[in-house]
């Protein structure tokens, strides 16, 4: 099967989330903002401790923060972090003494989420601009790596994969949430840009996807979906009834 281009999908996700940085109240193919936050799982009382602005930017697939289960003087990566919604609050969870380092492609978003860490005065957040394909982040520094509705949007997903399995620590784990399909979607789909960067065309079959983290050194301890989740337009939502496009959220350790 034919696959997209990467350099356009790289082209086409980074204006759509620059939008979503710049415009959160546009229209999308998926929901966005604090009601989606809450419906996923993020509890309002932790959420009122991160910068609003970052919250109506906020556009995550599920919560698979509870299944890191950060702990205080932890190193996080988070990959694909947008205005920094989750990064902020990995930090709150790793203070005192640990780390959070965002990685993101999109000027505005890196823009958007070091001012509000600047506003907010938060120290232990640095956001970086990278490919998380290739993250610059020493080999084995990492304790957690998370990431929310990203990893389906990069053509190389075993590169991402390996990424993560690189820069964890022996004993290390992943957190993240995404989208998969219970059905292989079909070529005109996968060589859609547009549907991609709406987190529609990237979906890789959910076995597939299972035996991918399993090939980069990683042993999946939990797999959930995440009923909460669903598209808007009438395209993604036919996308999710003829291939069962899902959400899920993934705890998986370095071995």
């Amino acid at each position: 099967m034919s696959v997209v281009d990467a350099r356009q999908l790289r082209a086409k996700v980074k204006e759509m989330y620059k939008s979503v940085a710049e415009q959160p109240r546009g229209t999308f193919h998926f929901q966005m903002g604090r009601e989606l936050a809450q419906r996923l799982g993020y509890p309002a009382a932790q959420l009122d401790r991160v910068p609003a602005q970052a919250i109506e930017s906020f556009a995550g697939v599920g919560y698979h923060l509870g299944l890191a289960a950060l702990t205080p003087g932890e190193r996080v990566l988070d990959m694909g972090s947008g205005s920094g919604t989750d990064a902020f609050l990995a930090w709150l969870a790793i203070s005192p003494g640990g780390q959070v380092t965002g990685i993101d492609m999109t000027d505005e978003q890196l823009a958007k989420a070091r001012r509000l860490a600047a506003d907010a005065g938060v120290a232990g957040v640095r956001f970086e601009k990278a490919y998380i394909e290739q993250v610059p982040v020493a080999t084995g520094s990492v304790d957690v790596v998370i990431s929310n509705g990203v990893i389906n949007l990069c053509a190389d997903k075993q590169a991402v994969l390996a990424e993560i399995a690189r820069v964890l620590r022996p004993g290390g784990r992943m957190a993240i949430s995404d989208i998969v399909s219970e059905k292989q979607l079909t070529e005109a789909i996968v060589c859609d840009v547009n549907l991609w960067a709406s987190c529609i065309g990237g979906a890789m079959q959910q076995d597939n996807y299972r035996q991918s983290i399993e090939d980069a050194g990683l042993t999946v301890g939990e797999w959930r979906e995440n009923p909460q989740y669903g598209f808007i337009s009438g395209s993604a939502q036919g996308a999710t009834k003829t291939f069962g496009v899902k959400s899920i959220s993934i705890l998986a350790v370095k071995t």
